[in-house]
């Protein structure tokens, strides 16, 4: 259960405010008055996470492939980010492939023991950097057992079941998949199950046969098809994790930093247009958990600086209005 949530203000900010993420305004939250408290926190499979995590899939080269292009400094943004306070970190054994979870070993290990390392399965690569579907429970508890080797713990705060868009040859049963990950709680290697890239009907099949704690689906303040699976995670209590949060991830996908909605809110408030679209799924339901991902010191701080971004009701129907939800 959420523990905080964002405040939205009756006013926006002054007019000719200065622009950036160091003048955002500080928003308040039950647990923290300054941007300290990360947004809150919410239930993580018995986690107390921070509603803005980070996400790893940034740091291995381009393509998610390969070294990072500057490793001392891969390394500085992994222990900058749990220096501020993240305490949820999002990766996969196939973002590299391995280079992920090498880089956050080599930076964070031993661990904290408030640190939720959440990865996903169902996809490998090859070595032309190839994503393969890896959709069998003998595939998917490999990989699990890989990705903790690589990490060195002995168990995930959770894993993600990372499904096809359309079913591919020799993949299990959904079914037959959630079992394995049933299983894989069962012994000890994760503390909760997750299901990512995944309809209504299949959420719903998870949470009856798993009892999945997150879902992690496309959804953004400009693209809200996923509305109903966030109100029915919202409901069960279920955190939502929305990638591609900002568009812009796949030629013609828009972008929020180019809309000009965004762009006037973000004016009002002295944030950039990324921090906005970021603000507004905080401020959209309690559920929602960020994990941004970026290689750079200057961006993570920028990402970080979010939870002090205030937007007051008007900005939020505003920003509602410009893509309003479909199957919801």
């Amino acid at each position: 259960m959420c523990t905080a949530r964002i405040s939205l203000r009756s006013g926006s900010a002054p007019p000719g405010s200065p622009e950036g993420a160091g003048s955002v305004a500080i928003m308040t939250t039950d647990a923290s008055a300054s941007s300290s408290g990360l947004a809150g926190t919410y239930d993580l499979a018995g986690y107390q996470v921070h509603r803005i995590g980070f996400g790893a899939m940034q740091l291995p080269g381009p393509g998610v492939m390969g070294p990072p292009k500057d490793h001392d400094t891969a390394i500085a943004v992994l222990r900058r980010a749990v220096e501020a306070g993240v305490n949820h970190i999002d990766t996969a054994q196939f973002y590299g492939p391995d280079v992920s979870n090498e880089l956050i070993r080599e930076a964070l290990h031993p661990y904290a023991d408030d640190l939720a390392i959440v990865s996903k399965v169902g996809a490998r690569r090859d070595a032309k950097g190839q994503w393969l579907p890896a959709l069998t429970p003998a595939d998917i508890r490999a990989d699990v057992e890989t990705n903790l080797r690589t990490l060195g713990i002995e168990r995930l705060a959770a894993v993600n079941l990372r499904l096809q868009e359309h079913p591919v040859p020799g993949q299990a049963p959904l079914e037959d998949l959630l079992g394995a990950m049933v299983t894989m709680r069962e012994d000890g290697l994760i503390a909760g199950v997750g299901i990512s890239t995944a309809t209504r009907e299949q959420v719903v099949q998870a949470i009856e046969q798993a009892d999945v704690v997150t879902v992690q689906n496309a959804y953004g303040v400009l693209a809200r098809g996923d509305e109903d699976v966030l109100r029915l995670c919202s409901n069960h209590g279920i955190s939502y994790v929305p990638y591609f949060p900002l568009g812009g991830a796949f030629p013609g996908m828009p972008k929020v930093v180019e809309d000009e909605v965004v762009q006037a809110v973000a004016a009002e408030v002295g944030a950039t247009p990324a921090q906005v679209g970021l603000a507004w799924l905080l401020a959209h339901d309690d559920s929602v958990l960020l994990i941004p991902g970026t290689s750079s010191l200057a961006h993570l701080e920028e990402n970080l600086a979010v939870a002090g971004v205030t937007l007051s009701e008007e900005q939020v129907a505003r920003l509602d209005a410009i893509a309003p939800p479909t199957g919801s």
